[in-house]
C-alpha cells in the first residue's frame, strides 16, 4: 500500500507541478518529461533567426555552426526553420519514452542474462541436494531470524548466496540468488498477495547492502583522479555493517524475535571478526596493491563459487541420473526460469522508473533537495556534508541518478575531498530501495508491502548518519 500511494502521489505531484510551471511561463517546454535525454541541454527559451537580425549574436550563430555559443552561462543554438534556442543546464534524467526504452534495453535486457546463468546454476544446487544439505548447516543460524520458515527450507541457501554476492559487490548475481529466494519463500506464503515476515526480513537485509568489496565506487574514484581510490572501503564497510545490524534490530523488534540467542550473536560475532581481520589486510596494502586484491578476491570467490556448484554437482552426478536428467539438460532447465522471472518483473522496473524520470525532470526533485540543503544549513551542519546530501536523497529512488550526483561532486570539489569521499560511501552503502520493492515483490505478485518502505528508508537514514559520522572520524 505504502508503495502504492507513493507512486501514485509521485505522479500525480510530478505531472501537476509541471503544467503549473508551464502555465506561470517558469518552464519552457514539456517535451524533456517526455522525449528528452539525460544530460542533453535545456531549452529555457527561443525566437525567430528575424528577431535578431544585424545583431552580433546572429553572426556568431552562423559562425559557430552546431555548437552554438555561450553567452552567461547559457548555449545558444540555431535550430531548424531558424529558430534560435536558449539553453541553460542540462536535463536532470531521460524523458518518459527513453526511460521506457532504456529500461528494457539497458536494465532488463542484461537482468534476463543474468538470471538466465545463474538460475541454471542454482538448478543444479537444488538437483544435486546440495541446497538442502546447506539450508540444514544454516538452519540454527536463519532459523532464529527466519522464524516463520521451516527448518532446511530451500530459501535459506539461495538467501545466503544473496548475501555472499552482495558482500563481494557483485550485484548482478546477487539479484537472480535473491529473486529465487524470495520466489522460494511465496511458494509457502498462505496469503499470496500479501508479503510474508520472513520476506519483508530478508528483503530489508539486503537492501542494507553488507559490502566488503565496492568494487565499482573505486573504479569511479580512480577515474576522478583519487589519489588512493580504495580509501573509503574501511568507512564503507562500517557503515553498510551497521546498516545491516540496524535492519536486523528494527525488523525483529517490529515481528518480535528475539535476537539474543548463542547462535545469531555468534554469526554477528564471526562476521564481524572476518570483516575486521579483512579490514586490517587491505589497509596495509599500497594503493595499486590493494585495488588489484580486492578485484581479483570479489570476482575470484565468484568464479569459486561457480567450481564449487559444478564440482559439487558432478561428484554427485548419481542424483541427476536417478531423475532420467544430467548436469546440463538441468541447468538448461533452470535457465528457463530466469526468464519467466524476468517477464514477470518488467512491468514493475517501468512502472517504476517512469515515475521516477518524471519526478525528476519535472523540477519537483530539485525542491525536494534545496528544502533538506536549506534545513540541514539551518541546523548549522557542515557546508562540504551539505553539498554531498543529494547523493543520500537521490539513492533510494536511483542509483543512476545518485552514481551523476556522485561523480559531480568529486568533479566540482575534488576526489579526495571530504565531499568527495562522503558522496562515495553514501553511494557504495545504501540501496535503490523503490526499486528494490518494486522488483523484488514484483517478481513475486505481492501487493501489500506492509511495512517493508517504512523500514528500508529507516534504514536509508541510519546509513547515512553512520557514513557521516564514520567520515568525519576516518578522514
Amino acid at each position: 500500500m505504502a508503495l502504492s500511494r507513493f507512486w501514485t502521489f509521485i505522479l500525480i505531484l510530478s505531472i501537476g507541478y509541471a503544467l503549473v510551471m508551464l502555465a506561470t511561463g517558469r518552464q519552457h517546454s514539456l517535451g524533456t518529461l517526455v522525449n528528452g535525454n539525460q544530460g542533453d541541454p535545456l531549452m529555457v527559451a527561443e525566437k525567430d533567426s528575424a528577431e535578431l537580425r544585424g545583431t552580433a549574436l546572429l553572426l556568431d550563430l552562423r559562425a559557430a555552426g552546431d555548437e552554438g555559443v555561450m553567452r552567461n552561462d547559457t548555449l545558444i543554438t540555431m535550430g531548424k526553420g531558424g529558430m534560435v534556442r536558449y539553453s541553460h543546464g542540462t536535463q536532470a534524467a531521460d524523458g518518459l519514452f527513453e526511460t521506457c526504452k532504456n529500461t528494457v534495453m539497458d536494465l532488463w535486457l542484461p537482468l534476463i542474462g543474468y538470471l538466465t546463468f545463474f538460475c541454471g546454476l542454482m538448478n543444479l544446487l537444488v538437483d544435486s541436494r546440495a541446497m538442502e544439505k546447506l539450508a540444514r548447516f544454516l538452519s540454527p543460524i536463519f532459523g532464529r531470524i527466519f522464524p516463520d520458515l521451516p527448518k532446511d527450507h530451500p530459501a535459506y541457501g539461495y538467501m545466503t548466496l544473496n548475501f555472499a554476492a552482495n558482500f563481494l559487490g557483485l550485484d548482478n548475481a546477487a539479484t537472480p540468488f535473491g529473486l529465487k529466494a524470495m520466489e522460494s519463500m511465496q511458494e509457502s506464503n498462505p496469503t499470496p498477495d500479501r508479503a510474508t515476515n520472513s520476506q519483508i526480513m530478508f528483503l530489508c537485509l539486503h537492501a542494507a547492502g553488507l559490502t566488503l568489496l565496492p568494487t565499482s565506487i573505486i573504479g569511479y574514484r580512480a577515474a576522478m583522479g583519487a589519489a588512493n581510490p580504495a580509501d573509503i572501503m574501511i568507512p564503507m564497510i562500517v557503515t553498510s555493517f551497521v546498516g545491516t545490524l540496524a535492519a536486523l534490530l528494527f525488523v525483529s523488534i517490529r515481528q518480535r524475535i528475539n535476537l539474543f540467542n548463542l547462535p545469531v550473536m555468534l554469526f554477528v560475532v564471526g562476521v564481524s571478526v572476518t570483516i575486521g581481520g579483512l579490514m586490517v589486510y587491505i589497509s596495509g596494502l599500497a594503493g595499486a596493491a590493494k585495488f588489484h586484491f580486492t578485484d581479483n578476491l570479489g570476482n575470484g570467490m565468484l568464479l569459486g563459487i561457480i567450481l564449487l556448484i559444478v564440482g559439487y554437482a558432478f561428484l554427485h552426478e548419481r542424483y541427476f541420473k536417478a531423475k532420467g536428467t544430467n548436469m546440463f539438460d538441468s541447468f538448461i532447465h533452470g535457465s528457463k526460469d530466469g526468464w519467466t522471472t524476468g517477464l514477470r518483473v518488467l512491468p514493475y522496473m517501468i512502472a517504476m522508473l517512469c515515475a521516477l524520470s518524471i519526478f525528476r525532470n519535472s523540477g519537483l526533485m530539485t525542491i525536494v533537495m534545496d528544502g533538506m540543503s536549506t534545513a540541514l544549513a539551518f541546523f548549522k551542519v557542515d557546508r562540504e556534508i551539505i553539498d554531498a546530501i543529494p547523493v543520500a536523497i537521490m539513492r533510494p529512488f536511483s542509483a543512476g541518478g545518485a552514481r551523476g550526483f556522485m561523480l559531480d561532486a568529486m568533479k566540482t570539489y575534488g576526489a579526495d575531498s571530504f565531499t568527495g569521499q562522503l558522496s562515495s560511501i553514501l553511494q557504495g552503502a545504501a540501496e535503490t530501495t523503490f526499486y528494490v520493492i518494486a522488483l523484488y515483490f514484483g517478481a513475486v505478485n505481492v501487493k501489500d508491502t506492509r511495512y517493508t518502505l517504512g523500514i528500508m528508508l529507516l534504514v536509508d537514514l541510519v546509513c547515512v548518519l553512520t557514513a557521516i559520522v564514520v567520515c568525519s572520524l576516518y578522514f
